[in-house]
């Protein structure tokens, strides 16, 4: 691969200084030049997008799409800007949406407007003649990035030394790359949604004595002790860049959940401070937030659920109450849009504007660029799983939708 070299001014207090730098694979990922095909968070476009202030933008969408026709299936994550939603097929979460992938088999083109996770699983569940499409590489998710193929092979070397992993079922987010569902599938365990966590984590407990919980410690944390009465005291934090995770091997044989050190970067920003204020300053505000919320915000709460939750509890929302949402801010602002001429008051937790920066990376000259080009026959940006990772990670899948 070659290397171009970088003129880097270089500034001190003495004198400006011109020099030649040889840049490394670091810099260049973080120049937008290189990805990282171990990571979630690819950085390589290739072709000229669209100028963001094209005023034809829209039409330029609505033309490709309808040149497309069938061929395409469009796909909108919750968290997408409205700008990207208005020509999303179908919303919903990322779970909900491979599954209606998987449901369109005609569609030639799946261009899923999400996250690289995301993608990975409409890629998985989809047919093999099926394209899945991300229009932006850069679009990861910095929780999947928090668990690593090599940091989980190494963790269950660690419960291994320990004696316990026979005992220990993974159970994996959805919110995890397909390495990771795939290390999952293969050691007998199951994926869950924010919906079906506790289900996931009452089938797990039925097949061994232990949990490995993975990539969201606080999904895993407030499942365990809210919806299965465990204790703080049965949950222990095992930090991948610690050696045996910071834990000792007293307290992995007396943990009953053992949780990875990961979270959400959305999610983890609400304090039980946003909802004492939130309280304050709005008498009779319902506070409902998700389970990927730290524990303490949690417990604080009036009601807690995944995605889907939170829309349907607003939807059966009697006209003049009051509610403090505490997900990411694209849906919570079209939520507020949605149900305020039914007299409904929705504002964001934390007062602190927060959007998902990876999901917002999916923008309309993304989208642009990409329906053009699959409407012109070049496949672009295409997100595939290799077989043998994809069959240990169907395979955790298909235990998950065996849930009863």
């Amino acid at each position: 691969m070659s290397r171009r070299t970088e003129r880097v001014c270089v500034v001190t207090t003495a004198q400006t200084q011109e020099l030649d730098v040889q840049p490394t694979p670091l810099a260049l990922l973080l120049l937008g030049r290189e990805a990282d095909p171990k990571s979630e968070r690819g950085v390589e476009c290739p072709g000229d997008l669209p100028s963001p202030s094209d005023p034809d933008l829209v039409e330029r969408a609505r033309a490709a799409k309808e040149r497309l026709g069938d061929k395409v299936f469009v796909l909108g994550h919750h968290y997408q800007r409205d700008e990207v939603i208005q020509f999303a097929d179908v919303t919903g979460d990322s779970f909900k949406l491979a599954r209606d992938a998987a449901a369109r088999p005609e569609a030639e083109y799946i261009v899923f407007c999400g996250v690289h996770f995301m993608a990975e699983s409409a890629d998985i569940l989809t047919s093999d003649d099926q394209k899945v499409v991300l229009p932006d590489l850069a679009a990861g998710c910095s929780m999947a990035d928090m668990a690593t193929a090599e940091q989980v092979a190494e963790c269950w070397d660690v419960l291994t030394e320990a004696g316990i992993a026979e005992q220990v079922v993974p159970v994996s987010y959805m919110n995890s790359s397909a390495d990771i569902k795939a290390f999952t599938g293969k050691h007998g365990g199951l994926i869950c949604t924010s919906s079906n966590a506790e289900r996931a984590l009452d089938w797990a407990f039925e097949q061994g004595e232990k949990v490995l919980f993975l990539p969201d410690q606080h999904l895993g944390r407030n499942t365990a002790v809210r919806d299965l009465g465990l204790s703080l005291e049965d949950c222990v934090l095992y930090n991948p860049h610690k050696p045996n995770g910071g834990l000792t091997v007293e307290q992995l044989r007396a943990a009953k959940m053992i949780l990875w050190r990961g979270h959400c970067s959305v999610h983890g920003r609400f304090s039980l401070e946003s909802v004492e204020d939130v309280r304050a300053r709005i008498p009779g505000v319902n506070v409902l937030v998700h389970p990927e919320c730290k524990h303490e915000v949690v417990a604080a709460a009036d009601y807690v659920g995944s995605t889907e939750y939170i829309i349907k509890a607003l939807e059966a929302a009697p006209a003049g109450s009051k509610w403090a949402i505490g997900t990411e801010l694209n849906l919570v602002r079209r939520l507020a849009n949605r149900f305020a001429p039914e007299g409904k008051e929705i504002v964001f937790l934390d007062k602190t504007v927060c959007f998902c920066s990876t999901m917002n990376r999916i923008d309309l000259p993304h989208l642009v660029w990409t329906l053009e080009s699959l409407a012109e026959g070049k496949l672009v940006n295409r997100i595939e799983v290799d077989k043998e990772t994809e069959a240990f990670a169907k395979l955790a899948l298909e235990r998950m939708l065996a849930l009863a």
